[in-house]
């Protein structure tokens, strides 16, 4: 068991936010897929207080060891994740964490305010690093501007506090400093590389012009910088970057994560989290093997595998 800011997780690997589909999983796999779920906790995508459609298509790049999204953030807004996506999140058998993003502190705010109001929600992630939000970069970048973001809604939730952070900055160490001081519980890294792609003719290929880099391609810097900021701050890290395999998730926790996300590889293979989780604990424990997973969990596994 791991005990994530008094939150009691069974492993220390989750999801990455946007990353894994939980609803369209379940409804795929059935409810076998509760039973062989692939995280000890699950973060939603990133909800707006509006809808948002997202970004324009293209959207996706297939990198040199990585992928470029441009994704955008489509939600339904607070509204209809409240009213739609909570009910059924709340049926899976872990930890709920929902991501949340705003252009403006008072956005910020009335996010945080109604979800606090919500019990089915054990912990709110601030996302202020975005780089397909030009505001979310400028508020996560900037300790100052940080700092004054965490204050305006600390006092607004008792919940645990997660600040996603920005790797997309000169000192990520200082920003993370930032969040801690006014009262954020833990804060997550990295988020994806700001890049963009462009077509045979020299032309843009995203249709948001820029996107997030993630994958393999980004792995060393997550650990660069993930051991930058323990150096430095006290509260639990969630550590993330081109994690694919158990030794990937192992050196993150070496460098100073409590928890481990895993993202972009769900992408490739939609049962990664529970691989990954089995090869760091058959790493963690001498001597002994792979954990073994009952006849459903085998199935939906292999299943999920399977999928295209």
């Amino acid at each position: 068991m791991v005990d994530f800011c008094g939150i009691a997780l069974e492993h220390p690997i989750v999801n990455g936010s946007g990353t894994f589909d939980a609803l369209a999983a379940r409804r795929a796999f059935g409810d076998a897929f509760l039973e062989a779920f692939p995280f000890s906790a699950f973060v939603s995508k990133t909800i707006t207080l509006a809808p948002r459609t997202g970004n324009p298509p293209p959207r996706l790049w297939e990198a040199q060891a990585g992928l470029i999204n441009s994704i955008g953030l489509p939600n339904r807004g607070l509204r209809g994740y409240l009213e739609h996506d909570l009910p059924l999140l709340a049926e899976l058998p872990v930890p709920l964490i929902t991501n949340v993003m705003g252009s403006t502190a008072a956005e910020v705010s009335a996010l945080v305010e109604a979800l606090d109001e919500r019990d089915e929600i054990a912990a709110i992630e601030l996302n202020v690093s975005c780089p397909n939000v030009a505001t979310g970069l400028d508020i996560g970048a900037d300790p100052v501007s940080l700092a004054a973001l965490v204050r305006a809604v600390r006092p607004l939730t008792s919940k645990v506090l997660i600040v996603k952070l920005t790797p997309n900055t000169a000192d990520v160490a200082a920003v993370a400093l930032a969040a801690e001081s006014e009262g954020a519980d833990a804060v997550s890294l990295i988020n994806t590389l700001r890049a963009t792609a462009l077509t045979a003719s020299g032309g843009t290929w995203l249709g948001g012009v820029t996107g997030g880099l993630s994958g393999p391609a980004i792995r060393t810097v997550a650990l660069a910088q993930v051991a930058a900021v323990a150096r430095r701050a006290r509260v639990p890290i969630v550590g993330m970057g081109g994690v694919s395999s158990g030794r990937h998730a192992r050196d993150l926790l070496a460098a100073g994560s409590t928890l481990v996300a895993v993202g972009t590889e769900s992408f490739r293979d939609p049962a990664a989290g529970t691989r990954i989780s089995r090869e760091l604990k058959s790493l963690q424990i001498a001597g002994s093997g792979s954990t073994t997973m009952n006849e459903s969990e085998a199935q939906v596994e292999v299943d999920m595998n399977s999928a295209d």
